[in-house]
C-alpha cells in the first residue's frame, strides 16, 4: 500500500516548490538590481539554483518519476541548496541588518537600502537552510523505503514506479493491485497431507515439498494475501532472484 508515501511525496515536493518560488522572486529583484556588473556570481547562482528546483520538480509530478531518478535529482538538489545557504551567509556575515540603519549598497543602476538587502540576504540564506534539510529528509527515506521494498521482494523496485515505493509498515504495490509477476516456472508443488521424506518447509501451515536442486523462494504478499512460494534450480541468492 503506497498511498501514505504518494501524499507524503507530494506535499513535501510541493512545500519545496512555492519556497523557492518565494527565493526565486527575491533572487530576481537582486538580479535586476545588481546584474551585469555587481555580485554577478553570486546572483546568477541565487537564479539558478531555485530555477532548477522548480523545473525538475515539476516534472517529477506532473510526469512521474523512478526512484532511481528521484534519489539523482534529491541530491543535486540537496547540493545545490546547501551551497547557495553557505555562499548567502558568506556574502551577508553576521552582520545585524536593523543596526544597518539608513546605509546604501551600491548596484548597478545606483543604491538600495542596505538593511533592506540585508533582510533579503537573510530570507533566502534561512530558506535555502529549510529546503536542503527537506530534500536530504526526503533522501533518506527513499532510500530507506526502497531498499525496504527491495527486502521484501521486489527486487527491480529502482526502476519501478516511484508511487510502487510502500511506506513503513506497507507492502510495495498499489493496494488491491498484485505486485509480483507470475511465477514463470509454472505451479509450485504444494500438499497438504502427510510430506514424504525430504527437505521440507512449511508455510502458514502448508507444506511445501522442496524439489531436488531447487531452492524455495518465498514471496510475501500485499493486503493480507496468502505468501507465494516458488521453486528455482539451483541455489538463489540476492543477485540471481531478479533474474
Amino acid at each position: 500500500m503506497t498511498v501514505l508515501f504518494k501524499n507524503l511525496r507530494a506535499l513535501g515536493y510541493v512545500t519545496v516548490l512555492f519556497l523557492a518560488g518565494g527565493v526565486l522572486g527575491i533572487a530576481s529583484y537582486l538580479a535586476h538590481q545588481f546584474l551585469p556588473h555587481t555580485r554577478l556570481s553570486y546572483t546568477v547562482y541565487s537564479l539558478v539554483a531555485p530555477s532548477y528546483t522548480v523545473a525538475v520538480l515539476l516534472i517529477v509530478l506532473l510526469f512521474g518519476s523512478r526512484p532511481s531518478i528521484d534519489a539523482f535529482f534529491l541530491l543535486i538538489m540537496a547540493i545545490s541548496w546547501l551551497a547557495l545557504a553557505a555562499w548567502t551567509s558568506d556574502v551577508n556575515g553576521p552582520a545585524d541588518c536593523f543596526a544597518l540603519g539608513s546605509s546604501r549598497t551600491m548596484t548597478a543602476h545606483g543604491t538600495i537600502s542596505s538593511k533592506a538587502f540585508c533582510y533579503q540576504a537573510k530570507i533566502i540564506e534561512g530558506v535555502s537552510w529549510a529546503i536542503f534539510i527537506i530534500l536530504l529528509l526526503f533522501l533518506m527515506f527513499l532510500i530507506a523505503l526502497t531498499n525496504r521494498a527491495q527486502v521484501l521482494g521486489w527486487p527491480d523496485i529502482w526502476q519501478d514506479d516511484i508511487l510502487d515505493v510502500p511506506w513503513f509498515g506497507e507492502y510495495p504495490g498499489y493496494p488491491g493491485v498484485p505486485f509480483y509477476p507470475p511465477n514463470p516456472g509454472g505451479p509450485v508443488q504444494v500438499t497438504s497431507t502427510v510430506p514424504a521424506p525430504g527437505a521440507q518447509i512449511v508455510g502458514n501451515g502448508t507444506v511445501i515439498q522442496q524439489q531436488a536442486g531447487h531452492s524455495v523462494i518465498i514471496w510475501p504478499s500485499a493486503n493480507g494475501e496468502p505468501h507465494r512460494y516458488e521453486q528455482r534450480p539451483g541455489i538463489v541468492t540476492h543477485s540471481t532472484l531478479s533474474s
